[in-house]
């Protein structure tokens, strides 16, 4: 008689999905098996980008742009019920043998392990902790934008709106040798985070003008007809924020045409025309992973809670909290039971 081995339990993980506008629940699912070319990552953090994650919370992803918004490893669709993110650390348990063991950033939804292409996670520097290490995709939107702006030396440059993506490209922009930057944003609170960011932080009706550059990502229309004025004759605008469902109007009448305005959208979609030639997607994200080495970039978390929170971690960030930029997930902290409640959702 022969022993028969028992089969393998298929493995499981437990992943945040928004089911209808308002409210979001985890949910438990098996995961497929990883083939030869493919990882298996156990999460560490993931990170919630506020503005458009509020956004998907509430339904109010306009349907003309369902596609364009969709997010790389989603599942369901707008408005729900809908598994979206795309800020995840984790660590790889199977896998190519270079990468077993190392600490990876991917573009992926909340979820506690999951499976995909080994070609679609990047390995995160080892002196990178793993909390700033979710901020990589917002740092990839802004090196793209930075890419399309070109800053030259003896600039004088604005980024107006201080949430996570103008943040970001503030902290890049403090390295480069700028005659004037300034971080342009009516909330007074924001002067901490320039502080620690080390830029100049200015009211709206502060700001100096005579820029060569502004960086838009206020999604506001105020914000894009203030960037507009800072702007010197023959300046450029380069627009990086995302409105939802509202249609702003742009100030194109006065001096606009008579000064020579330039507006250029900036979408992390693609890489920047004046590098596409020469830089992928990957070596992009490798940059900015690389940029995380700074410090500074930890004045951009904005606190954390367990994974199992998350549905109501979700809910509040979305109902209102405007000093958050970016809320990371924590999938190693425990959260104590409730009496006569379950454990876990």
């Amino acid at each position: 008689m022969t022993d028969t081995a028992a089969p393998e339990q298929p493995l499981t993980c437990r992943a945040y999905w928004t089911v209808e506008p308002g409210r979001g629940e985890l949910r438990t699912a098996e995961l497929p098996v990883p083939g030869p070319q493919d990882v298996l990552v156990r999460a560490l953090r993931s990170g919630i980008s506020r503005g458009t994650e509020s956004l998907v919370h509430r339904g109010l992803v306009p349907a003309r742009v369902h596609g364009r918004m969709r997010a790389p490893f989603q599942e369901g669709d707008f408005p729900g019920p809908v598994k979206y993110g795309y800020l995840s650390v984790g660590v790889v348990e199977q896998g190519p043998e270079d990468l077993v063991g190392r600490r990876v950033f991917g573009l992926h939804p909340h979820q506690d392990r999951y499976v995909v292409p080994a070609s679609a996670v990047t390995p995160v520097p080892d002196d990178v902790p793993s909390d700033r290490a979710v901020l990589a995709g917002s740092v990839e939107t802004a090196v793209n934008a930075l890419w399309e702006a070109a800053p030259r030396l003896g600039d004088r440059v604005a980024v107006v709106g201080a949430g996570m993506i103008g943040a970001c490209t503030a902290a890049l922009l403090a390295r480069f040798p700028l005659a004037r930057l300034q971080l342009v944003d009516p909330q007074p609170s924001r002067g901490e985070l320039a502080a620690r960011l080390g830029v100049e932080h200015v009211l709206p009706e502060d700001a100096a003008g005579e820029c060569d550059v502004v960086v838009h990502a206020s999604s506001t229309a105020a914000g894009l007809a203030r960037g507009l004025e800072l702007l010197g004759d023959e300046g450029e605008l380069i627009e990086l924020s995302w409105y939802g469902d509202e249609d702003p109007a742009v100030p194109l009448g006065a001096d606009f045409h008579a000064r020579r305005l330039q507006i250029r959208a900036s979408q992390v979609g693609a890489v920047a025309p004046a590098r596409r030639a020469r830089r992928t997607t990957a070596d992009r994200l490798a940059t900015a992973l690389d940029a995380l080495r700074d410090p500074r970039f930890d004045a951009l978390l904005s606190g954390s809670s367990a994974f199992a929170e998350l549905p109501a971690t979700m809910a509040r960030l979305a109902a209102g909290a405007p000093d958050v930029l970016c809320h990371v997930v924590d999938y190693d902290r425990s959260v104590p039971p409730t009496r006569g409640a379950p454990c876990s959702p």
